[in-house]
């Protein structure tokens, strides 16, 4: 039995094993996007300020951040190589990173 201490870094292959600043964005417009045609928050917005409330950026921000998104993240080379990598991978790595 072998136990993995250091999380699901090894298992990226492609690319930093954290969220990139343009994955980050690309994240948070697409959802923020879903959530102004009526898609319903994933977290519990009534605990949130007024201003959050209504804004469908900062909510998906607030999504992000608490990892309640269900996304996949396509990261590939040019050499044509692809590697799918859930997002609570990357945000493990984004966490550790900001130690």
């Amino acid at each position: 039995m072998s136990v993995n201490i250091y999380g699901h870094h090894e298992k990226i292959k492609i690319g930093p094993a954290r969220l990139t600043r343009f994955e980050r964005a690309r994240i948070i417009g697409a959802r923020a996007l879903q959530l102004s045609m009526g898609a319903p928050p994933l977290i519990n917005v009534s605990e949130l300020p007024a201003y959050v409330k209504e804004d469908p950026v900062l909510i998906a921000q607030r999504e992000l951040e608490a990892g309640v998104l269900p996304i996949t993240v396509l990261r590939y080379t040019r050499s044509g190589k692809v590697q799918l990598i859930p997002l609570q991978w990357l945000l493990e790595g984004t966490k550790k990173a900001w130690r």
